[in-house]
């Protein structure tokens, strides 16, 4: 290929911390510009700036690899750059050679590297995307001789060095990690060591293979393909990229943030393996490849994420285990027989006390849409035997709940965190408080604790025609319009302000049905913002062997302090209740939406939530805080409910068993509409629609 002449940068680097040759290019990539730069022992480092000069991020190193039996970590170079096409940079590269780096100094005398020539050499390109400001990163790298490596470093972008530094506005690794402003990823705001660290996440756990730090307007984001074999040897396991997270900079200990790729990858929760113990093996000829892609996003790093969605696509949903409608009468059957309890009605009996329910949430679309199923006129007569033909005029009990949440409502719309009136459900968070921290703090606010009673309010409006309840519902969605974050979902027994998937969901119901009923463009715009945040959350990929895609996190942080990792484990049951909550209201979410196709998403969540349906033959589950209800699943009495948690490291199921109702709201609500019956379930007027577990359930 013919050599391009190198467009040349006519002002010196601003990175301090790398010795310039005196010589630099430039590639130009939409908004971004990068400018790569010599040291004086070879190519090359680069600087990315942003379409208002500021410098973004730089880019430390063409490679960095850290040598058992060395004493100092190599970087690799290149003695030239060539240029292949108009936006494309290609250097072949070296690692140093601390022998020949050392010869002819005072350090030859006394220190003997084992190494005489490059323990790596390869090719690492460079290509920028004049169409949208991307810069692709290409290694392919071979062993020069039989190595054990602490790290192979590749993409290691150092977020605001030598600008802003470690200011932000937030930082997201989704699945894993989102801090807003001063908070620390890794911190202990939501965890406590030793799930805290999470600066090498197990790669099982990341849910998009996308990470971002923003600041002042613009993200920048590191990705890379979560399922490519870098590098193996023989029999011994494939390697792949091990993303490395770190906001503020707690690797290097540097002022700015860190997203950076290496090699080799974690292989446990530990999150601090930065330094392999013990040492990849790498063998003479081994070849090592990678790919990641560098872009600069006009926004945060939600919108990072998004541009990431955008650009790749949302995964196909899962393969049905059954066609919809056999799968829909599986669950009917369990519910008229193993769920089915005479004078008390349906529920899963794993405790003393547990919960029954009079209805299922899916049964009045089920019965609907299938008159004629062989379980149709048993549910219907269970569901007779339990509620009766007429409900008596309740008027006055819903106006009494609805001055109830127009007193507990502040002034400026909100509500508050009462832990020990209303938020009173189970004793989690007053354990926690009292023997490690608070979780939440009496009078504190968050997203979801305003709009679940904004849900509530606009129910009690509908069914009292009362305008007090949609006056204080508008209320409470302006007291959150400027939130970015969702938080304050799942109060009961996590940090009240970690990050959260109920709340994202509830939220997106809550601003629909105030663009509704008002028409307000602010709140379909949330609705929107509050969907996509749900991406930040769930799974878009998945290693082989281990299905878990569209498999969704309730939330970034732990239970009690200690007691679940929320990182490690998803939950499917929160976001079925987001579409759940949407059908029962007749609201269309993806009409809000329409960039992203959210009929594919809740099909796809739908269908792994299918996935996950117990049945005992298989033995991939195990209770958590009930173990004696190990003897019930395997008697078969959980066949057909949902399993509370997911292991994404091990692929197992665990915690308890969720009747499977909700899944079924969200199969009808999937099944074309044509002539039939609507299938959505519509609650009874005096009660609101909640599909949320029992053993979940929390006050309005």
């Amino acid at each position: 290929m013919t050599e391009q002449p190198l467009p040349r940068v006519t002002h010196s680097p601003h990175y301090r911390h790398a010795a310039y040759g005196g010589e630099s290019v430039a590639l130009h990539a939409g908004a971004m510009r990068v400018d790569v730069h010599r040291r004086t022992t070879g190519w090359g480092w680069a600087e990315l700036t942003g379409p208002d000069g500021t410098v973004l991020a730089v880019l430390d190193h063409l490679g960095e690899v850290s040598l058992r039996d060395s004493p100092v970590p190599v970087r690799l170079e290149a003695d030239a750059v060539r240029r292949e096409g108009d936006h494309r940079l290609v250097f072949d590269v070296r690692a140093r050679v601390v022998a020949e780096a050392l010869r002819d100094t005072s350090f030859a005398r006394w220190i003997g590297s084992p190494f005489a020539g490059p323990a790596l050499t390869g090719r690492v390109s460079l290509s920028a995307d004049p169409d949208g400001a991307r810069l692709r990163l290409e290694y392919e790298l071979r062993s020069e001789a039989d190595l054990y490596v602490r790290y192979l470093r590749g993409p290691w972008l150092r977020v605001g060095e030598g600008s802003f530094g470690a200011e932000r506005d937030d930082a997201i690794l989704p699945g894993v990690e989102w801090a807003l402003g001063e908070e620390w990823t890794s911190g202990t705001d939501w965890f406590r060591d030793p799930w805290a660290m999470r600066v090498t996440p197990h790669r099982n756990t990341v849910a998009v293979p996308v990470m971002a730090v923003s600041r002042g307007g613009w993200a920048v984001a590191l990705s890379w393909r979560p399922d490519q074999d870098c590098t193996g040897w023989f029999s011994m396991p494939r390697e792949h990229p091990q993303p490395v997270f770190a906001a503020p900079n707690v690797v290097e200990r540097r002022a700015g943030s860190l997203l950076g790729l290496m090699l080799p990858e974690a292989r446990d929760l530990g999150g601090d393996h930065w330094h392999a113990d013990p040492p990849l093996e790498l063998h003479k000829g081994q070849q090592i490849a990678l790919t990641a892609e560098v872009s600069v996003v006009a926004g945060r790093s939600l919108d990072a994420v998004v541009d990431w969605v955008r650009r790749h696509g949302l995964p196909k949903p899962p393969a049905p285990r059954w066609p919809a409608e056999e799968t829909l009468h599986r669950i009917a059957e369990a519910f008229t027989t193993r769920l089915w309890h005479d004078g008390r009605g349906y529920g899963t009996a794993q405790f003393d006390g547990d919960a029954f329910r009079a209805e299922p949430a899916f049964a009045r679309g089920y019965l609907a849409r299938f008159p004629d199923s062989p379980h149709a006129d048993r549910l219907a007569e269970q569901i007779a035997s339990l509620v009766p033909a007429e409900i008596a005029d309740d008027t006055a009990a819903l106006q009494a709940e609805g001055d109830e949440l127009l007193a507990a409502q502040r002034p400026d719309g909100s509500f508050a965190f009462d832990p020990e009136g209303r938020h009173r459900t189970k004793d989690d968070f007053l354990v926690a408080r009292d023997l490690v921290a608070p979780m939440g703090v009496a009078g504190d606010t968050a997203l979801g604790l305003s709009m679940k009673p904004a849900i509530r309010l606009f129910e009690l409006f509908t069914a009292t025609a009362d305008t007090r309840y949609a006056a204080a519902a508008r209320r409470a969605l302006d007291a959150c319009l400027d939130l970015h974050r969702p938080e304050g979902g799942d109060y009961w027994e996590t940090p009240l302000h970690a990050p959260n998937l109920l709340a994202a969901g509830h939220a997106a119901v809550a601003y629909e049905l105030g663009h509704r009923a008002f028409g307000d463009p602010r709140y379909r715009e949330r609705t929107a913002h509050w969907l996509r945040t749900l991406l930040a959350f769930t799974h878009l990929w998945e290693p082989p062997g281990l299905p878990m895609t569209y498999n969704t996190k309730p939330c970034l942080c732990s239970s009690d302090w200690y007691f679940a990792n929320w990182v490690r484990d998803h939950v499917q049951w929160e976001v079925l209740t987001t579409f759940a909550l949407a059908a029962g209201h007749g609201l269309d979410l993806a009409a809000a939406d329409p960039e992203i196709d959210w009929r594919r998403y809740q099909e796809g969540v739908t269908w792994a939530a299918v996935r996950w349906l117990l049945e005992h033959r298989d033995d991939t589950w195990r209770p958590h805080n009930l173990p004696d209800s190990l003897r019930l699943y395997r008697e078969g009495r959980f066949d057909l409910c949902l399993p509370d948690t997911h292991n994404a490291t091990t692929g197992l199921y665990g915690g308890m068993a969720i009747m499977p109702d909700t899944v079924a709201v969200n199969l009808l609500d999937l099944l074309p509409k044509g002539s039939d019956p609507d299938p959505r379930p519509t609650a009874r007027r005096p009660q609101p629609f909640d599909p949320t577990p029992a053993h979940h359930s929390d006050p309005r």
